[in-house]
């Protein structure tokens, strides 16, 4: 027979969990109070802070032992003529930072902070909102990202789920102040049952209708507080089997969904960039936007590619069996890169982890995309990642948004010695010198033709093939590290 204690956690265990999947159960008696003061009062208010102890984080450098601290990420610090910080512009994800359970599949929720008291009410998003707040201050960072189910709780009707998202965008304004913005809003399309054949390629006009609607106060929330793009993820835009399934039905109704988006967009003067977030799978067979190429033929066969730039997370490409960097020179050569999901997955595991990028080779090339790009404002580096499972102290949280910024700057300076030392960049032209000649110009203006082509051919030989050089590339890149 378990004691008191034991069916206190128990059912706050059964409790989180169902919050995870937007199921709202009676609010258990909050974690702290199996020890004491749970640091709520009778109102729902929050008294004091929520990150008691830990300080506002600072730049101290590469030798610092401090964990709460920046040993490479320096704001302020100019890099290839930009400061870090606008380089970077990096965003805090509320639905895994301030949302995520550590449930999976195969358990129950992990993490208990203290602040939670087991509910999805309105108060008990208030408190999550300020603890966002807080948690951004004392980062340091100036942005944040969120879905709007994650920051409102639904309601029985659309009504009143617009109403509770209203209370909350005004609680997140008059926090925000004037120094923070959202990077990004978007709307949840994929949680709730009636999504469960997608919003946009759904079967059925009424839940087509119902996301329009969201989106719709999704893209209106998003201008209220200033945010700087609105993205779509298709997680439910895709086919279990095609047996069923009319594609180029489904792929005409989602360019009809999009082209509405961009009218009202226009319609409220909302300024911002509309993204697109390319995912193979999971949790649809095959999902619509694929990756970056598949992306781009979408926007261009549907006369949008003007409209539209790509949300390229990198645990996404390896889903989709490429590298972040192949992905984002894709969207990048497109004239689409606009924004990264800073995160990345695990080699042996075949789902999406969403872990933070701490592989250090793997930011440098990131950052040579992002440099090559000129940046990726008015776009940032939004962290979608979340603690592991076993991850379960507060200070967890602070700790993997550091080491994650740390390992970007990292490769911010990487890709900056390398492109001062041009040794790579040499190593590459000096490969395609050959087409820096008459004829190579001739062919790149698309004026050789297949019989002129054949003359030279005839007229040198068989070519001379040069040594393509990786290993000397990768001795390069690795130099930087």
């Amino acid at each position: 027979m378990m004691n008191m204690k034991a069916e206190k956690l128990l059912l706050l265990i059964i409790c989180f969990n169902m919050i995870f999947s937007t199921v709202i159960c009676e609010p258990p008696t909050c974690p702290a109070d199996l020890d004491g003061d749970c640091g709520v009062d009778n109102s729902g208010e929050w008294e004091g802070e929520f990150f008691p102890g830990i300080p506002k984080i600072k730049y101290e450098g590469p030798t610092s032992k401090n964990p709460l601290a920046y040993k490479w990420y320096n704001a302020n610090e100019e890099i290839l003529g930009k400061k870090m910080k606008d380089w970077m512009r990096f965003s805090v994800a509320f639905w895994h930072t301030f949302r995520g359970t550590g449930g999976d599949p195969f358990g129950a929720a992990t993490k208990m902070w203290p602040w939670e008291d087991g509910t999805n009410s309105l108060a008990m998003a208030k408190r999550r909102m300020r603890a966002n707040f807080e948690f951004l201050e004392k980062l340091g960072v100036d942005r944040w990202c969120f879905h709007d189910r994650d920051i409102a709780p639904d309601g029985k009707t659309l009504e009143e789920s617009n109403a509770n998202l209203d209370e909350i965008v005004a609680l997140a304004k008059e926090l925000q102040g004037t120094k923070i913005r959202p990077l990004w809003g978007t709307a949840q399309l994929f949680l709730h049952p009636r999504y469960m054949h997608g919003g946009a390629t759904s079967p059925e006009i009424g839940v087509y209708a119902y996301a329009a609607a969201q989106v719709k106060k999704a893209i209106e929330v998003t201008h209220y507080l200033g945010g700087e793009n609105y993205v779509f993820w298709g997680g439910r835009e895709g086919y279990q089997t095609l047996l069923n399934t009319n594609m180029e039905r489904e792929l005409d109704h989602m360019a009809r969904f999009f082209e509405a988006a961009v009218a009202y967009k226009k319609k409220i003067g909302f300024t911002g960039t509309l993204l697109i977030e390319p995912k193979p799978q999971e949790p649809t067979k095959h999902q619509y936007d694929w990756d970056a190429a598949t992306a781009a033929n979408f926007l261009r066969k549907y006369g949008l590619i003007d409209e539209f730039k790509l949300n390229i997370e990198c645990n996404h490409a390896t889903l989709s069996g490429h590298s972040c960097h192949h992905e984002l020179e894709t969207a990048r050569i497109n004239g689409l890169l606009g924004n990264i999901d800073a995160n990345t997955g695990d080699p042996q595991v075949g789902w999406d982890t969403d872990q933070f990028l701490m592989d250090v080779s793997e930011a440098t090339l990131v950052m040579i995309s992002v440099i090559r790009n000129g940046g990726l404002s008015p776009g940032g580096f939004n962290f979608d990642a979340k603690l592991r499972r076993e991850s379960t102290d507060v200070e967890d949280l602070f700790i993997a948004h550091i080491a994650g910024m740390d390992t970007l700057a990292r490769g911010l300076r990487n890709a900056a010695k390398l492109i001062e030392d041009g040794s790579l960049d040499e190593l590459v032209r000096k490969r395609y010198q050959s087409f820096d000649s008459e004829l190579g110009a001739q062919i790149e203006a698309g004026k050789a033709d297949f019989d002129l082509l054949e003359k030279k051919a005839i007229e040198w030989g068989e070519p001379k093939v040069p040594s393509g050089k990786q290993e000397l590339a990768e001795m390069i890149f690795q130099s930087a590290m």
